[in-house]
């Protein structure tokens, strides 16, 4: 294991829990040498010299957690510890019990030094509390030397195991972050995604509203001005329509600020809307069923889905007879609208194809299908169905 500072009291690393352990393993180097002083002024044996040593002991190992150098660098961090050591053996020297310091020393070489440097430091520190047990009474005996070994082994274990919560904890917060990190993406993606659905609508909006107005505006005035010479009846009918379609499209640019629903279905019921479509624009409506509430939007789609193949029958198809049929089953509301035009082939581009695929999105959206059956000089015919149960899911 490797670290780049020492453990000291105020180290602030790893989880909580690492964290404790630093904690305990400092206060308990602090414990033993406060209970070893008490017990060396009680007994008389621990003479000035000795009190100046435990002091300065005292104070190197606490600046270990407040100079930042040791903290930052690993050779400061060496220096410091180098000296925390020789104060300790000039201790035990002076005084043999503090020998016993050196089990919670054992814990700082192992987490200080790389595996290679810091298992035969140990072995060092061992050998000095082995020497500093032969000069007590009694001499060195096999318990003096089996008891500092047992206590290495045992800081050996719990280095090791200290090490892999360590690794563990490391891991653990690299996944954490990886999680944090992967949620910020996908909630991004979600945006982007909202954002572009958003403009779908918007373009869905457009061209099956302000388009539509927009390019009856400009049929109608071409109309207008053919005919004001010739029939300025007629002429002046046609612009009364083109203010008439163009106030239509201004409360539907309204409608867009305001997101209310389309102004055609503000007074009138889709019944009503619809057949008022179909006359507009010169075609039969018929009605099957006997009608019932909808969604705003499944209103909203089936009326814009008319306005579009309306307007692709009146503008392109050269029609003669348009037909739209609006019928209520007991679980599926149906639209159907034909026309006996000049038809196209669905699988190819052709004038409207955009408004074709807006109003497949729109419906899907709502559970439904749209299908469009025509053939080049067979007409047209678009069908729309929506079960109502998709619907009020929605």
């Amino acid at each position: 294991m490797t670290v780049t500072a020492p453990p000291h009291p105020a180290a602030d690393e790893g989880t909580p829990a690492l964290r404790l352990m630093n904690l305990a393993l400092h206060g308990l180097f602090f414990t033993l040498l406060a209970v070893l002083l008490v017990r060396g002024v009680v007994s008389g044996d621990l003479g000035a010299a000795g009190l100046t040593t435990a002091g300065a002991l005292a104070a190197v190992y606490a600046a270990g957690g407040v100079a930042e150098q040791v903290r930052t660098s690993r050779l400061w961090a060496g220096v410091w510890f180098g000296v925390v050591v020789l104060l300790w053996i000039a201790l035990t020297l002076l005084h043999p019990e503090f020998c016993y310091l050196a089990f919670p020393l054992y814990f700082v070489c192992l987490h200080l030094m790389p595996a290679r440097w810091a298992v035969p430091a140990v072995v060092a520190l061992t050998g000095v509390v082995v020497a500093a047990q032969a000069g007590t009474d009694g001499g060195l005996t096999l318990a003096k030397v089996l008891g500092p070994f047992a206590g290495a082994v045992v800081a050996l274990l719990t280095a090791y195991g200290y090490a892999a919560l360590y690794r563990e904890s490391r891991a653990r917060q690299r996944l954490i972050d990886d999680l944090v990190r992967t949620r910020g993406e996908l909630a991004a993606s979600q945006r982007e995604a909202g954002v572009l659905a958003e403009r779908q609508r918007l373009a869905r909006e457009i061209h099956d509203t302000l388009a539509q107005g927009l390019s009856s505006i400009v049929l109608l005035a071409r109309s207008a001005d053919s005919a004001l010479l010739s029939d300025p009846v007629a002429a002046s009918e046609r612009i009364r329509e083109v203010g008439r379609t163009a106030s239509e499209n201004l409360a539907e640019a309204r409608r867009f600020v305001a997101a209310l629903t389309p102004p055609a279905l503000d007074d009138a019921t889709l019944v009503e809307a619809l057949r008022r479509l179909a006359v507009g624009a010169g075609a039969d409506f018929h009605l099957e069923g006997e009608p019932y509430p909808l969604p705003v939007e499944a209103e909203v789609a089936l009326l814009r889905a008319t306005q579009e193949a309306l307007a692709n029958a009146v503008r392109h198809a050269g029609a003669a007879r348009i037909a739209v049929s609006l019928g209520y089953l007991d679980d599926e509301v149906t639209l159907d609208v034909y026309d006996d035009g000049l038809g196209f082939d669905p699988e190819a581009p052709a004038p409207g194809s955009f408004g074709l695929h807006g109003m497949r999105e729109r419906v899907a959206a709502l559970g439904g299908s749209l299908t469009v059956e025509s053939a080049p000089g067979e007409g047209t015919a678009v069908a729309v169905s929506l079960r109502t149960r998709a619907v009020v899911a929605q």
